[in-house]
């Protein structure tokens, strides 16, 4: 492959690159320029929003690369079929079964939780004293709160939490583009899913034994013994809502806390009025979004800008980009918590529309408010902070803010 003969490679590389993992909004801006690139012979590239929902709504994109080998032999799921991951990788009809099966147990257990939350957020806040003071966001706020909340949800000691947090750590750079993977990265991952997996099997053992009122009995006494999900879809499952649950939540907080810090205005606003939360979160969603890009490929041909995408080949929604495409969004690269109609793209499309979404925005809602509201005179120590690796889930590795006060 040559930038010659596929120029936009050159941009996605760019992307890719984690130098650029700081700021890479100015070559989403380039890419907007052309609806549709092509990367190499099978592999294509989408940023407008128009496009964008389209395709993650079309019947005729899979999450699965049909080019990849199957493990042989393969697990079998609880239909019979050979197992291929987590349902948020599945197409219908196995991943509604198990979709559906997991929001019947999840979704009525996170209605619930708004008040454990908000403690939890003011607990993380309280440990750091009331008098002048440094906080990391990451370390001591955004990373423990979503673990304490799905510890809560699997009925996991706190205890746990740390090992929560770094299975969570570890295993989402397996999200990012196989390309931008080490062979060292590659090797690392395999063992960190088998170790998962080991960490997994005794805790699912227990609740089989002794079931109580957690999501983890909830799965596992879901539905009819034919269509129960077996041990592999839950083990697989857990590990989802442990690496999207997580790590999305985690750079929400974090790229929202630094999106308030970059617009005092908004942060004032916020402090005056709590009930301005859900809004400042929802342009966080499209303004900094912690998904920045999803794929999908096609299982037939497949027009997208007046051009034909061949069956077979794979198609990278830059999520982040239709965010801030300008034929949709007024004004896209500018931060307003006020714009009308945002119908983001921070949570996806289509079946595969994000499970936790509610949760997620609970989550950062409490934790945006309690910043505004009690850290007094936040300053960054560095801007822009150091970044993680990862494209696909983008976000700080750290943000330390100095501050006068917490206050009560």
């Amino acid at each position: 492959m040559t930038s010659t003969q596929y120029p936009a490679a050159a941009l996605y590389d760019s992307i890719l690159d984690p130098a650029n993992r700081h700021d890479p909004y100015p070559y989403y801006a380039e890419l907007l320029a052309e609806p549709l690139h092509r990367l190499d012979e099978h592999v294509w590239l989408v940023t407008r929003y128009t496009d964008i929902v389209q395709l993650l709504r079309d019947p005729r994109m899979t999450q699965r690369d049909p080019r990849q080998p199957v493990a042989d032999p393969a697990p079998l799921g609880s239909d019979g079929t050979p197992f291929h991951g987590p349902f948020l990788v599945m197409d219908p009809p196995h991943h509604d079964t198990l979709r559906r099966q997991t929001m019947h147990q999840f979704i009525p257990r996170i209605l619930g939780l708004r008040p454990h939350i908000e403690r939890l957020v003011h607990g993380l806040l309280d440990a750091r004293g009331q008098g002048p003071g440094v906080i990391d966001i990451v370390t001591d706020l955004a990373y423990p709160l979503p673990v304490g909340v799905i510890c809560e949800l699997l009925g996991v000691p706190a205890s746990e939490e740390p090992v929560f947090h770094a299975f969570a750590e570890r295993l989402t750079r397996g999200l990012d583009p196989e390309e931008s993977l080490s062979e060292q990265e590659k090797a690392e991952l395999a063992v960190t899913r088998g170790e998962w997996r080991d960490y997994l099997t005794p805790m699912i053992a227990r609740r089989h034994r002794d079931p109580g009122d957690d999501l983890i009995s909830g799965l596992l006494t879901e539905g009819d013994a034919e269509t129960r999900m077996n041990a592999v879809e839950l083990g697989a499952t857990l590990g989802m809502l442990l690496i999207a649950g997580h790590e999305t939540t985690v750079n929400l907080v974090t790229n929202g806390v630094l999106t308030l810090l970059r617009n005092p205005g908004v942060l004032g606003r916020l402090r005056a009025d709590p009930d301005l939360a859900p809004a400042v979160v929802e342009e966080v969603l499209r303004y900094d979004p912690p998904v920045q890009m999803t794929g999908r490929h096609t299982t037939a041909p497949i027009q997208v800008a007046g051009q034909t995408i061949p069956a077979g080949d794979d198609i990278r929604l830059l999520l982040a980009a239709g965010n801030r495409d300008p034929r949709r969004f007024t004004d896209p690269a500018r931060f307003d918590p006020d714009r009308p109609d945002n119908a983001h793209l921070g949570f996806g499309g289509g079946v595969h529309y994000c499970l936790g979404a509610a949760l997620a925005r609970m989550e950062a809602q409490a934790a945006l408010s309690a910043v505004a509201a009690r850290v007094r005179a936040p300053r960054l120590l560095a801007d822009p902070p150091a970044y993680r690796p990862n494209m696909v889930l983008r976000g700080p590795a750290t943000l330390r803010l100095a501050y006068d006060e917490i206050t009560a």
